[in-house]
């Protein structure tokens, strides 16, 4: 059965205005998590595999805003588990659905924080895509968000849940195998997948499509078969470029083993090489964030040709370099993802898995689940303040690019000091009415 727009405003929107429906189940070991999953095209195929695979949990709606994405995906729902799952083009009426105990967001990034506000609004636990959110603003509403409401919300970066990260991100923070770290390096090579998008006039959107919907929180644009359903990532309007998109898995990883949160200088250069089209986000791009103390984090986006970084020989064999990850550098050596430490003399640096052992966990779905379940947000994978310091890193790069200047940015106060007036602009956007993001701090 379908709830109407109608029922949800009746019946839940006197709750959302007053704060928070109240949400502190602890499940019993055979209880199943209702899920809803919001955005069921592309990346929402993963969380519904996910969360359908797991004796914890249960996909019992859906939810999108192309009608006929969203029963193509319901019946192969209904085919792999013999379960239909309740569908919804508006999430708001999913939200107020009392089956639902968790929302799975997967829609475009201009949506994720406004999703992850309602539901947690709603007392929905929520698991919401990188990156959580789409500029500087909505980051310190979503950490407000997750101290505010008693829910749990985790972050789509699902390195946080990897066993290996987790013992080498606490080994480079500890300083124990090539000491402090000055330097972290995220690497984003997509080697020549990131054609041009060409160029399209505005049309009609199609019939399935709620266009209005899909656009939520943006100031209205017209319907462009070029922002639909994947390029969207190519248009500030929309997304955030490679660095927000592919990019902040290792931008999160970098700023991780970091550890030392929002920066106080950026400068972000680059362009849209090799080809002219449409999209206004560089293919190209090298962003560099200088910390209070003077350490650096160096992100490269570099989507067309290119070799890639970190490749050597041991011993006798060539061992091949980085193209979609991480290097670190400290002051005994450094660090490169699959490989390991090295010493500065290129010495690889053996780690004795039995004096460091790696931490368990059950992989970025399990993990969420067992939180939910035990109602407990310090078991969270990649928490809000952690979601905000590295989807921030992304936009704070977007305004240097944009605006072409290095920017000194204070993170006590997230604005910028000096440089361009339209600088601090930036940090937020227009909203579109109906659809703004809910000042919580």
């Amino acid at each position: 059965m379908e709830i109407s727009r109608r029922h949800f405003l009746n019946s839940s929107a006197a709750v959302l205005a007053a704060g928070v429906m109240p949400h502190g189940r602890v499940w019993g070991a055979n209880e199943k998590i209702g899920v809803c999953v919001v955005g069921v095209n592309g990346r929402g195929g993963s969380h519904i595999e996910g969360f359908t695979k797991s004796p914890d949990s249960e996909v019992v709606a859906l939810c999108d805003v192309d009608a006929r994405v969203l029963e193509r995906v319901a019946k192969q729902v209904e085919k792999e588990t013999g379960k239909k799952p309740k569908t919804y083009r508006d999430m708001r009426e999913a939200f107020a659905d009392p089956e639902v105990d968790a929302v799975s967001i997967a829609t475009p990034n201009h949506w994720h924080t406004l999703a992850a506000v309602w539901a947690a609004q709603a007392g929905k636990h929520v698991y919401v895509e990188k990156p959580a959110t789409h500029n500087i603003y909505e980051g310190q509403q979503l950490v407000a968000a997750a101290e505010k409401y008693n829910v749990v919300i985790q972050h789509g970066t699902q390195s946080r849940s990897d066993k290996q990260w987790l013992r080498d991100i606490a080994l480079l923070q500890s300083g124990e195998i090539i000491g402090p770290l000055y330097m972290a390096r995220g690497l984003g090579y997509k080697n020549g997948n990131r054609g041009s998008i060409g160029n399209e006039p505005d049309s009609d959107a199609p019939a399935t499509l709620d266009w209005d919907l899909w656009q939520g929180p943006a100031s209205r644009k017209p319907f462009n078969k070029m922002y639909h359903p994947y390029n969207w990532h190519w248009f500030w309007h929309w997304g955030n470029g490679e660095i927000g998109n592919q990019g902040i898995h290792q931008l999160d990883i970098a700023a991780w083993g970091m550890n030392r949160g929002l920066p106080v200088r950026v400068d972000s250069v680059g362009g849209r090489y090799t080809y002219e089209d449409a999209g206004e986000t560089p293919n190209t791009n090298v962003a560099t964030f200088i910390y209070e103390d003077g350490t650096m984090l160096v992100f490269e986006v570099r989507n067309r040709w290119t070799n890639d970084e970190g490749g050597r020989m041991l011993g006798d064999k060539f061992a091949g370099g980085v193209g979609v990850g991480n290097l670190f550098y400290g002051d005994g050596g450094y660090y490169v993802q699959d490989q390991g430490f090295f010493d500065t003399k290129n010495n690889p640096i053996p780690v004795d898995a039995t004096k460091y052992p790696f931490p368990e966990s059950k992989g970025c779905w399990q993990n969420f689940l067992e939180a939910v379940k035990a109602n407990d947000k310090t078991k969270v994978y990649g928490d809000m303040k952690a979601a905000h310091v590295s989807s921030g890193m992304a936009h704070l790069a977007g305004i240097s690019y944009r605006l072409g200047t290095s920017l000194k940015f204070d993170p006590k106060t997230e604005t910028f000091t000096g440089g361009p007036s339209e600088a601090n602009a930036m940090l937020t956007r227009e909203y579109a009415k109906g659809f703004e993001v809910p000042k919580l701090a």
